[in-house]
């Protein structure tokens, strides 16, 4: 009796004879994989009140005062992560010495840094603290004070934050802020201030929660385009701003406690919960601050592996640690942290055609590897060129990488060949481009790298 095959059996058979034919056709480039601390955008650890190569922080203090002037950089290159985010913050009687008229060109001056030190600025506009008063105007205002001169915090003039003049003239810094800055491709971030010392949300003042509602609302209303950061410290608050698209942000990252109660085991895991926002960071970063330095965590003697873990662990995209010194015990900790936090893109494989021809569809197929624990936030283009002594092409596909959350992401499609390219051995190179620049600017880990950004991954044949 002979042995018949179902028609099922058969189409699998012919299926794979066809992959085999095709694949004979077919390039298929498996990368080699890196394993180095990459400095991408969007990510990484922040420099703090100052930029790239600029000194750091002594000691075990640091600064609240944002720069504003150019920073003399450090007689010799300082001992701190290469970084993306320059982050800086300044006090409202500093952006505001007078009413009405504002010091823009602080602002306008770190953003420039930024730029020529290839960061991004982040940014916080804050009301006051112990050391910095509100603005002499504005307690002169007639705003209401909510505190006496003979309290025991009376040598501080704490204001009412239910008064309509603080939403009044608050709001209207904020509001000039966005006309000038919002959507500023270099603007990295903006931190939603509102009540309290630094504007962190907490207050021995709080007000109804209706008024935190409004003091938020002015930078939604605000910042439309360039992405906000809720402070973390009042549930309601940060369940509502977080509800409204911002991403989140804590200021004592890494409080283990003394002697037995502390942020990172009493309160913040909680919260988290609490407020309902375990799943923001698949569509808005996370930002962690440092509680004092790296340097007084190995003082205290905290556990380091847990507070990194804990970051990680809340899909952590950039910190400040207010540009202090990493203790160099826990250099090796930093530097697996920082391969971790953020994205982290590996091209597993690429598959393409060995021949094409000018005006016709091209098949790509990429299979990357997101081994970081956030995506990006920008939208990236993930393009192709293809390039020669003479010609070369750059096309892009429609691949959103913004998707890409930790895992494993495929493109499948079809690009076409322009028909300008003339018949010639062609580089084909893969890049992630500034929609800024139309220049690669994520760095890949793997190998392939090219002084220009692309990674140069095999030839192809146009005919």
């Amino acid at each position: 009796m002979g042995i018949t095959i179902s028609g099922v059996a058969a189409a699998l058979m012919f299926s794979a004879a066809l992959a085999l034919a095709q694949n004979n056709n077919d390039v298929v480039i498996r990368p080699k994989e890196i394993d180095t601390v990459l400095v991408n955008p969007g990510m990484g650890i922040q420099t703090f009140q100052r930029f790239n190569g600029d000194a750091l922080n002594s000691g075990l203090r640091w600064s609240e005062e944002g720069p504003t002037e150019v920073l003399k950089p450090a007689a010799e290159k300082p001992d701190f992560p290469e970084s993306s985010i320059s982050y800086c913050r300044w006090f409202w009687n500093v952006l505001e010495p007078e009413h009405g008229k504002y010091n823009w060109g602080i602002i306008d001056l770190a953003l420039k840094e930024a730029r020529e030190h290839h960061q991004t600025l982040a940014i916080r506009m804050m009301p006051y603290d112990e050391h910095h008063p509100l603005p002499e105007w504005y307690r002169n205002s007639g705003a209401r004070r909510a505190n006496k001169p003979t309290d025991a915090d009376g040598n501080i003039w704490q204001p009412d934050f239910s008064d309509p003049l603080y939403l009044k003239y608050w709001g209207e810094l904020v509001a000039a802020a966005g006309a000038r800055y919002d959507g500023n491709p270099y603007l990295e971030m903006v931190d939603i201030s509102s009540v309290g010392y630094w504007g962190e949300g907490w207050s021995h003042y709080m007000p109804a929660f209706k008024y935190q509602r409004a003091l938020i609302d002015i930078y939604l209303k605000a910042f439309k385009r360039t992405p906000l950061l809720m402070n973390f410290d009042q549930q309601h608050a940060l369940s509502y701003g977080t509800a409204h698209g911002a991403g989140w942000r804590l200021d004592c990252w890494g409080d283990m406690g003394k002697p037995t109660w502390g942020e990172m085991l009493d309160i913040y895991p909680e919260q988290i919960v609490r407020a309902g926002i375990q799943n923001v960071w698949e569509r808005s970063p996370v930002s962690l601050e440092s509680c004092g330095v790296p340097g007084s965590w190995l003082k205290d003697g905290f556990d380091v592996n847990y507070i990194l873990a804990q970051a990680l662990r809340w899909h952590v995209s950039s910190v400040n640690i207010k540009s202090s010194a990493i203790p160099s015990q826990w250099k090796k900790q930093f530097d697996e942290f920082e391969k971790q936090m953020g994205y982290r893109f590996i091209l597993r494989r690429l598959e393409y055609p060995k021949e094409v021809r000018p005006g016709e569809m091209m098949p790509v197929h990429m299979w990357f590897l997101n081994a970081g624990v956030a995506p990006v936030y920008r939208d990236y283009n993930l393009a192709v060129e293809l390039a020669s002594a003479n010609k070369n092409a750059v096309i892009k596909t429609p691949a959103d990488v913004r998707k890409w959350l930790p895992g494993d992401a495929v493109f499948d499609g079809t690009l076409f060949v322009p028909e300008t390219l003339t018949p010639g051995e062609y580089h084909f190179r893969v890049g992630l481009l500034d929609p800024r620049t139309g220049r690669p600017a994520i760095k890949l880990a793997n190998e392939g790298l090219q002084p220009d950004g692309w990674y140069d991954l095999g030839t192809i044949q146009v005919r």
